[in-house]
């Protein structure tokens, strides 16, 4: 299966993409790309950082990340990919090109019961095996309680996205969490948006090249999230993948919308209520 990790050049077909990433994926069915993608990437070129936001229960945006890592390989593009889905701090730096996924776990310090290593691998391995570092961007478990405690963290975005953030917060929390709790809930995201941007601004990067971030669609807004963070003299591009429909609000948030096959309506707040 290595050489599906491969694209030849930037122009593939769409369905033979789609089904060879459907079977890495371990999906029933062909997942379907975007129109265009991943070839639309080059509109936002020269960017010195991409952000890829996804729904993380929508495997076709784990299918357009892994398209996007080949595409980008196969480009001489990609520089970094920096995952929301492993801590700051660890990386598959030192591997070499031919390394095994358990390897690239065990670099990466993979914690399968937070995030399960099979929608991302693809991805990760396209990477490693172009010998391109994938880097940890989140924020160690380990430092979630400071980062509750710091109230420092509260004037680190405007009044505005700061409001934003606590709503986005209180309505991920299905309105269940306590008010009392809000502000330290707030600060752990606050705090994971900027150690994500750290992790990029710090990345090995070439002239002519891109860093990847890989990561929720909340924490690439440029309103409130990882941009907010980053140094200004960066060149930053947003993706936020979009299921079903792209909202109207996205256009402000991001330079790029593609939008997916709509999932099957689910009531994600019920084992919350339990």
């Amino acid at each position: 299966m290595k050489t599906a990790l491969f694209v030849a050049s930037g122009r593939w077909p769409h369905a033979i993409a789609a089904a060879v990433l459907a079977l890495l994926l371990g999906c029933a069915a062909p997942v379907r790309l975007p129109g265009g993608w991943p070839e639309s990437l080059a509109a936002l070129m020269p960017a010195d950082i991409i952000l890829l936001g996804e729904q993380h229960d929508a495997p076709a945006h784990q299918a357009m990340e892994a398209a996007a890592v080949q595409w980008l390989v196969a480009q001489g593009r990609l520089s970094a990919l920096v995952l929301e889905m492993a801590e700051a701090g660890h990386s598959t730096a030192a591997l070499p090109a031919d390394a095994d996924e358990a390897s690239a776990r065990a670099a990466l310090v993979w914690d399968e019961r937070l995030w399960p290593w099979q929608p991302y691998k693809v991805a990760v391995m396209a990477a490693v095996r172009a010998a391109v570092p994938v880097l940890g961007g989140n924020l160690p478990r380990a430092a979630m309680r400071t980062a509750m405690q710091d109230e420092a963290l509260d004037a680190a975005l405007p009044p505005a996205a700061h409001s934003a953030q606590l709503q986005a917060v209180r309505e991920g929390h299905c309105d269940l969490l306590p008010e009392a709790q809000l502000p330290g809930m707030v600060r752990i995201q606050m705090a994971r948006d900027r150690s994500m941007a750290r992790t990029l601004a710090a990345a090995p990067r070439a002239p002519g090249q891109t860093v990847l971030l890989i990561a929720g669609a909340g924490h690439v807004l440029r309103s409130r999230g990882v941009p907010q963070y980053l140094p200004r003299n960066f060149e930053v591009k947003v993706v936020l993948a979009q299921s079903g429909k792209a909202q109207p609000a996205i256009e402000i948030e991001a330079d790029l919308a593609p939008v997916t096959a709509e999932l099957p309506p689910q009531d994600a707040c019920a084992p919350l209520r339990k």
